[in-house]
């Protein structure tokens, strides 16, 4: 179905280079706001610095795709040493398209992470390549949201409980 995420998690910090490793993926398109800080946060919280560094580690190749502006997405990339696509006009796959060209990755060992269906993980499904669902950081306050978040629902995966 073109609304089901390939993988779920429950944050970024749960995808592992293990994981990675052992599904082939090689490189990773990484939505902003609400996947990597809260929506609008110009500052990435510690656990995603954390799982970033981790990801470079493991020698994991990673891009910021996002809808937003250069002037939103610029500073913030810039702080996390990473190239972007500013206006990805996600679900359409340009941006997907472009980011893809920049890392020399083969779709088949790319992957996306992002917190929406219909943007997310619909234009990962556009483009062929693998969707890692990860639920928002929080949830978000304006009309326009609160409306997608609501029609989302349907297609929502579970949340993973964590074992104890």
């Amino acid at each position: 179905m073109i609304f089901k995420p390939t993988y779920v998690f429950n944050d970024v910090t749960e995808i592992t280079v293990d994981f990675l490793n052992k599904n082939n993926i090689k490189g990773l398109l990484l939505d902003l706001d609400n996947t990597l800080t809260t929506h609008n946060n110009p500052i990435p919280p510690q656990s995603s610095l954390e799982w970033l560094d981790k990801m470079r580690e493991g020698g994991i190749k990673m891009m910021i795709v996002s809808n937003n502006s250069a002037e939103r997405v610029e500073p913030f990339a810039k702080a996390l040493g990473l190239h972007f696509v500013p206006n990805g006009k996600k679900p359409l796959t340009f941006g997907y398209t472009q980011a893809q060209k920049e890392l020399g990755i083969d779709k088949r060992c790319l992957a996306a992470v992002g917190d929406q269906i219909f943007t997310d993980v619909l234009g990962s499904n556009l483009k062929g390549i693998r969707s890692l669902f990860v639920f928002p950081i929080e949830p978000e306050t304006s009309l326009p949201f609160r409306f997608k978040r609501t029609c989302e629902k349907p297609f929502l995966p579970k949340k993973k409980t964590k074992e104890l």
